[in-house]
């Protein structure tokens, strides 16, 4: 069984190109911005090995209570592909409007939704911006 570090290589290396150097890039700027964090890779299938989800690489850990009073470790910052691009998500943020409020306007052609910044490319985007929004993820949602 391959290692977290070999499925998200393979992951990244599994999509067309631009978007598998995108998704290297962006990958290599996150572990930039937190060196020490926890991977995941998380293939999108369910318990029963349903696609539920596109795949999913993870980074940093926290662990997130339900209003239930459940609670599940999940990691802090997502990237992903989808269909038309790349998708980097900021799990765990408590105000669902901050992503968009703080970046939305700064961050280039993307759309940014209340935990979601999903782009065509990395060339659409203002790299130096969507560093902050990953950063400021880091820093607000850990444990």
């Amino acid at each position: 069984m391959m290692n977290v570090q070999e499925q998200i290589n393979a992951y990244i290396s599994s999509q067309p190109e631009p978007k598998s150097s995108d998704m290297q890039t962006l990958h290599s700027i996150i572990l930039k911005l937190k060196p020490e964090c926890k991977l995941w890779f998380l293939d999108g299938r369910n318990s029963e090995n349903k696609v539920v989800s596109n795949p999913n690489i993870g980074y940093g850990f926290q662990t997130i209570k339900y209003a239930n009073g459940e609670t599940r470790d999940f990691y802090q910052i997502g990237l992903s592909a989808n269909t038309t691009g790349i998708s980097v998500y900021i799990i765990g943020l408590e105000d669902k409007t901050y992503l968009a409020k703080t970046y939305g306007d700064k961050i280039g052609k993307a759309s940014v939704t209340g935990y979601c910044i999903k782009f065509k490319s990395l060339a659409t985007v203002n790299i130096p911006v969507l560093e902050a929004a990953i950063r400021d993820g880091f820093e607000t949602t850990g444990n």
